[in-house]
Parts: C-alpha cells; structure tokens; sequence
C-alpha cells in the first residue's frame, strides 16, 4: 500500500495464488462460528482476486473495490472478471446458475462502483501511465464516458443525490480524495486518503488513510464542518476498504493479523466490523485465505466478499457471510 497505484497486472490476478502452506480446501474455521458462508460465483466465473504481497510480518494489500450489490437488485451483484488478458466488470444473477453478462468492454478496469439509483457504473481503468475515471450504463451498452483525465484516479463513487463523483487520486505525496461536480464539471480536493466511502444520510464519508509510521488507519470526514475524526488504528496492522452498512450504524473492512506463534508466524488479511463511531471492534473472518473487498447486501443483512477459501487450489471466489452484529 506504499505504493498506492501499481501495474494491474502486479494487484489483480486470477486463480492460484502462491502462499505459504495455507490450507485453502475449508470454508470455514472454528474461530467463524456462527457465520455462515455460501459460495456465490463459481471459477469459470475468474473472479480477480486483489493482490497480497507478504514481507516478514507485514502485508501489504490492493485496497480497491472489485465487487459491488446492485442498490435496486439485491440479487445481482457486479464483480471483476479477468477474461482473455483483460480485467472487465462482469454482472452475476445470483437467482440463475447461467453465466455471467459482460457490462465493460476495456483492457485493464481497476475497481468500479453503482450509482445509488443502480442505472450507472463508475470505473477506473488503468490506460499507459495514468488511471481515468469513466461511467457506463449499468445495464445496456458498452458506451462510457470518461470523468477525468491526465492522473491516477480511482475508487469513483456517487453522493446519494447523484450531483458529485468523489474518488482517490495517487500523487507524490500520497492518495487524495477529491470531488467531480457532475453540473459543471468542477474538480475540488476534499483531504488526504483513500477508499472513500459516503455514509448514508450524513454530509460525511469514511476513508483509508495511511499513517506516520506508513500503517493504515480509517477516518471519518465531515464535509461540511471539515473535521475529521480517526475512527480505527493500530500501530502493529493495517485497516483499509471501509465500507458502510445501509442504515448507515456500522462498516466493515480489511485488516491484517497474524496466524500461528513462534517461528511458524503467517500474516493474515480478514474482515473487520465495528460501529460507525469506531466503537465494537470486532474481527469477523479468521481463515488463512485472503478475505478481500468486503461490500453489504442492500438490507444489510450480509457481507459479500473476494476469498480463496473453499478451494484446494486457492482459486478466488466470491462468498457471502451473515452479518451477526446489528441481531
């Protein structure tokens, strides 16, 4: 995560990924209890998995969205596929055991997000040197629009009234959160950090944002008043990937830990749950996998996920969990 954007090819890949001696083959673990898990795409799906990069006791992670829940279709989720040397946003009827409908039709799509009204598709993709913001339709067509330019933007998502377009920009100093007027088209930088996420209701969003000793931490922005509130840090692990639930009460996220004692010490990525206010901090998946890209169902009931677990050979896939905590 120090270096914020990277070459696709070196955060998003499909299939076997090499790990330390980690048994992907159980969907679950004891610590799980109580979850329940379902496997919802299958691997002819080829489900990007982000990329974890272990050094010692440290990870790092790509932090980007690479799945989300249609707002008007709790059924139909939208996902990364890599297909024929290209990442595109496919759309998966989670009601039907056919395939997947190809939505984009570009080289290298980074991360996406859907308008909250479920018409429209906001997309980075990664082009030369630089990553441009685009919108397509949600669900007819291959036509896109492009929002910026000449930059590394990415993570795009919608204000609730659809009039602004707020995502990350990668620069010299680090990552960005800036502002696109859908009106006039004018661009603002809103603060420093990443993975911004809008919390329902409120002038405010959630983000990622790295720290003095280069440790990620979550932040709660109000865009209003300016203030800015750090809502969940650690100095010996990393928090990434906010997402907020719909009523708006609870967020979950990435985090690394570590598995095993002694010598024999392996640093786990998983999903994190706490209140809105940083509050129950609680670890939700314990499995040697790589949990990823946490995002909610439309009632708020569970929480869709990137993992190779339940698979002898580390394919990546998508799984749904319950959420336990809101009961």
């Amino acid at each position: 995560m120090k270096k914020v954007l990277v070459a696709l090819l070196t955060v998003l890949t499909f299939g076997q990924l090499q790990a330390q001696k980690v048994d992907y083959s159980v969907v679950s673990v004891p610590e799980e209890a109580g979850l329940e898990f379902m496997k919802v795409t299958r691997n002819s799906d080829y489900v990007c998995m982000p990329q974890v990069v272990r050094r010692g006791a440290k990870a790092n992670w790509f932090s980007n969205r690479v799945l989300a829940i249609s707002p008007d279709n709790d059924n139909t989720i939208a996902y990364l596929s890599w297909r024929n040397e290209t990442s595109n946003i496919f759309i998966k009827d989670l009601t039907r055991q056919g395939s997947s409908t190809q939505r984009t039709n570009r080289n290298r799509v980074l991360d996406f997000s859907y308008s909250p009204d479920g018409k429209y598709i906001c997309f980075a993709e990664q082009r030369g040197q630089t990553t441009q913001i685009f919108q397509t339709d949600a669900k007819a067509g291959y036509v896109c629009g492009q929002i910026t330019s000449g930059n590394n933007d990415f993570s795009p998502v919608y204000s609730q009234d659809m009039s602004e377009i707020f995502f990350a920009r990668s620069e010299s100093m680090g990552a960005s959160i800036w502002s696109y007027k859908v009106v006039n088209k004018l661009l603002s930088s809103i603060s420093l950090g990443m993975n911004p996420c809008l919390i329902p209701g409120q002038s405010e969003m959630v983000c990622a944002r790295s720290g003095n000793d280069g440790r990620y931490e979550i932040w709660k922005i109000n865009m209003t008043t300016g203030s800015e509130e750090c809502l969940v840090s650690d100095p010996t692990r990393s928090f990434t990937s906010p997402q907020v639930s719909p009523d708006g009460k609870w967020m979950v996220f990435v985090g690394d830990s570590q598995l095993g004692t002694g010598n024999s010490v392996y640093v786990n990525v998983d999903v994190f749950a706490c209140r809105i206010d940083g509050t129950g901090f609680t670890q939700l998946t314990y499995h040697a996998a790589d949990d990823l890209s946490p995002v909610w169902s439309c009632d708020g009931r569970y929480i869709y996920f990137v993992s190779q677990r339940g698979d002898m050979n580390g394919t990546a896939n998508i799984w749904r969990m319950n959420f336990l905590l809101n009961r």
